[in-house]
């Protein structure tokens, strides 16, 4: 071979092999995850739109109110204060982060006090929280520069019940999303419907206290009280519509307004708390309801009966449709006010999660099948089913 031969091939061998490694680090380039930015407090207030960020500050403490954090004594594990500095004192300078359910036995000050003066990066969505700069909807919690603690997957399936009538979901089966809803509606529709009055006593029956035949528990505030205190004063309990009758205009009238599946016993001062508020986390601390919270525009019930409430809700947006007369009633992600919506869909959804069917809540929904409305709740018998119809919108 002679020497410009060889050269050429060299030279040849050479190109392949630059276009090889050029290929090379065009895919790794390419392919290579993109990492969030990390913004700091002071920009986090200033963006206050709604995106998704991750925001680096140091813990001052817990809100508690617009204007009041508290660095020490800790109420419970819903929130925190981070700031730009950890000697900061002015509230104008913090972000208030809300904190999910999975994430408040690890991230809560009540449980974590030596959290305060730490350095953390929390990612959720830039929003007001307290009437103030806040952050909620965390997915992930994590001290600065270590791995994030992504949202728990909740492992705890409940057994199924044996109750379920052969084929009474035979029509759902192999279906998701609207399809899904339109025949789980169609199973539900046209139960058996009972007087406001009769709610009383179906209620006596429905939610009576395991510990004292004698008594009811109250739904939000867990209180266990006598079935003969029903009334509408202060100290007794009465029928708490979880969805609000002013969220469809349908008063206490047959159908949503006597539906038992999501009519509880309540106390009355509890119930008037709760009005016609939608569903969200935080707040300040409910009077007689231990562990609920409550602001201008929403309501978080104690963490035990989460998942129960986020059920009923669902199976509300379901039966009811607007084919019957009633209004259309739906789940959205926002707060509402009085309109056939509820909200907050996505934190439903969460509750739905993290407070998974219990074999009480699987009786209580036997009960009303047998003996009330001869209609089940979809979402206590099949709780795979919320993700399926609700979960595109989270």
């Amino acid at each position: 071979m002679s020497f410009s031969a060889s050269r050429r091939l060299r030279l040849t061998l050479a190109s392949l092999v630059a276009l090889a490694l050029a290929s090379f680090m065009a895919v790794v380039i390419t392919t290579a995850p993109a990492q969030a930015a990390t913004i700091t407090v002071s920009t986090a207030i200033a963006t206050q739109n709604g995106s998704t960020a991750t925001v680096r500050g140091y813990v001052v403490g817990q809100p508690t109110a617009t204007n009041t954090v508290v660095t020490s004594n800790y109420p419970n594990d819903y929130a925190l204060a981070i700031a730009d500095s950890a000697a900061e004192t002015s509230t104008s300078r913090m972000l208030y982060v809300q904190i999910p359910d999975a994430f408040r036995s690890s991230w809560g000050l009540r449980s974590n006090p030596t959290l305060k003066g730490r350095q953390i990066d929390v990612t959720g969505t830039l929003t007001a929280y307290f009437s103030h700069p806040g952050h909620k909807n965390a997915t992930a919690f994590a001290f600065a520069g270590s791995t994030p603690t992504p949202t728990p997957t909740p492992t705890t399936s409940p057994t199924p019940d044996p109750n379920i009538p052969a084929g009474y979901y035979d029509s759902a089966q192999g279906l998701s999303g609207s399809a899904l809803k339109s025949a789980l509606h169609n199973i539900i529709d046209g139960h058996t419907t009972m007087t406001y009055s009769a709610v009383w006593e179906a209620l006596k029956v429905l939610d009576q206290d395991p510990n004292n035949s004698a008594n009811v528990i109250e739904f939000y505030s867990g209180v266990s009280t006598p079935k003969t205190n029903n009334g509408g004063d202060a100290n007794n309990w009465n029928r708490e519509h979880t969805w609000p009758q002013s969220h469809g205009d349908f008063g206490t009238s047959n159908g949503p307004g006597t539906d038992v599946h999501h009519l509880r016993p309540e106390d009355v001062t509890v119930n008037s708390t709760r009005g016609n508020k939608d569903f969200d986390l935080g707040g300040s601390a409910v009077a007689e309801c231990s562990d609920c919270w409550t602001d201008s525009d929403s309501f978080e019930p104690r963490d035990s009966v989460k998942g129960d409430l986020a059920r009923g809700i669902l199976y509300m947006a379901v039966r009811y449709n607007g084919d019957d007369g009633f209004a259309d009633l739906e789940v959205n992600n926002s707060v509402n006010g009085a309109t056939s919506y509820l909200g907050k869909v996505c934190v439903l959804l969460a509750w739905h999660s993290a407070d998974p069917v219990t074999t009480a809540e699987q009786a209580r929904n036997n009960k009303i099948y047998s003996t009330y409305q001869h209609n089940r709740n979809p979402f206590i018998d099949h709780p795979e089913y919320a993700e399926s119809i609700f979960g595109a919108t989270c």
